[in-house]
């Protein structure tokens, strides 16, 4: 049985020199982790739950009501295996991390635009693409001694992540679900994803992503992106029937002139929203996993989408929502019609939009608990 750290303590493993498949380096890299539940010798109960864009490995606290014992993911049958992805900020190596050599120049392309007087990586991290993420957290299981997991579950970039795993590791899975994803970026979230760079990019205190020895973050373009994305995230019922026309109490945003500090009801809440991300999330991690979701791609090098999902031999359950502006609900219905073994298809019905896969607990316990019960009827590969 592989060591693993206690359970729901964060802890990271070293995977090594990590090469990403543009070819870039990233030595001493770490892919941080957490663990709930006991492992099988076998590591046959094993789930890898993958999170969302701005999530991490805190399965307890953005799916808390949906894991435990005699929960959907149930603590008393499985271990519950979660990362935070490479590139992120919670632990595994990104863009925020420490440089392994920070006296050394920066590589030719960016040395103009690099202060060594940095130790964090900044401009000198690579791009990524969703594939790399599914090596690293492979080459990850591996340093736990986990050879094989009996599924995998995300949502959103997760999903992505999910498929990857599905494509390019099939023997190292029983099964998969995915949630509230496309089979790649469409031109529409490729558009809305780099307006959202951009919004980071062009904030003054961003410096190329060198900033982290200046004392000042990208923290306006960082609150900007967040409230172009999470317009994305959430339904236009929901956010009409909450708000509406209202004023923001005790403002007048109707007034002679206009002023910021007279808001609607609804830009106060995307502000709240903003100020949340800002204070615990990195804007060089923001970009750099933005930007591997605009490469999202599964059918690229493999012949094309269709012949690439109908490859994938790993049954595969999905499910979407039917409010979903950012992965409308037509992009889970071409999986369901083109993927090579499909397990199951749910829609889940909710005014709240892409984020319902995260707020509509009962829907996602009835569909979680579904996809484990198929999964388990599989034949044992």
């Amino acid at each position: 049985m592989s060591h693993l750290a206690p359970e729901g303590l964060l802890t990271q493993v070293p995977i090594g020199t990590f090469t990403t498949e543009a070819g870039a380096t990233i030595p001493g890299a770490q892919i941080a982790y957490q663990r709930w539940g006991t492992p099988l010798p076998d590591h046959s109960n094993v789930l890898l739950i993958e999170h969302a864009l701005t999530g991490d490995s805190r399965v307890d606290q953005w799916w808390g009501d949906l894991l435990g014992p005699g929960q959907a993911l149930d603590t008393r049958r499985y271990c519950i295996i979660s990362t935070n992805v490479l590139g992120g900020c919670q632990g595994s190596t990104g863009p925020s991390s420490p440089h392994p050599d920070s006296s050394n120049p920066a590589a030719p392309d960016v040395a103009s635009k690099t202060s060594n007087t940095s130790t964090a990586w900044g401009s000198r991290f690579p791009a990524l693409s969703i594939r790399d993420q599914v090596h690293a957290e492979h080459l990850f299981l591996r340093a736990l001694g986990i050879e094989r997991v009996h599924a995998i579950i995300g949502g959103s970039m997760g999903g992505a992540r999910t498929l990857e795993w599905a494509a390019l590791y099939p023997e190292f899975l029983q099964a998969a679900a995915v949630f509230a994803v496309s089979a790649r970026a469409s031109a529409w979230q490729i558009g809305i994803q780099s307006a959202q760079i951009s919004a980071v990019e062009n904030d003054p205190h961003w410096h190329c992503g060198d900033y982290y020895h200046t004392g000042q973050s990208p923290l306006k373009g960082l609150a900007t992106a967040r409230r172009i994305a999470h317009l994305t995230y959430r339904g236009e019922l929901e956010l009409d029937e909450r708000f509406g026309t209202s004023a923001q109490e005790g403002e007048n945003p109707c007034g002679a002139y206009r002023s910021p500090q007279q808001r609607f009801a609804v830009e106060s809440y995307l502000d709240y929203q903003a100020a949340k991300l800002a204070e615990r999330f990195d804007a060089g991690s923001y970009v750099t996993l933005t930007d591997a979701l605009n490469r999202h791609d599964i059918g690229r090098g493999r012949g094309g989408l269709n012949k690439a999902l109908g490859n994938i031999s790993v049954p595969i359950f999905v499910a979407g929502v039917d409010t979903d502006i950012l992965y409308p609900y037509h992009q889970q219905e071409h999986l369901s019609r083109n993927l090579g073994r499909l397990l199951g298809m749910s829609k889940i019905v909710s005014p709240v939009g892409h984020d319902a896969f995260l707020a509509e607990t009962r829907q996602m316990d009835r569909i979680i608990r579904r996809f484990l019960d198929r999964a388990a009827e599989l034949p044992r590969t």
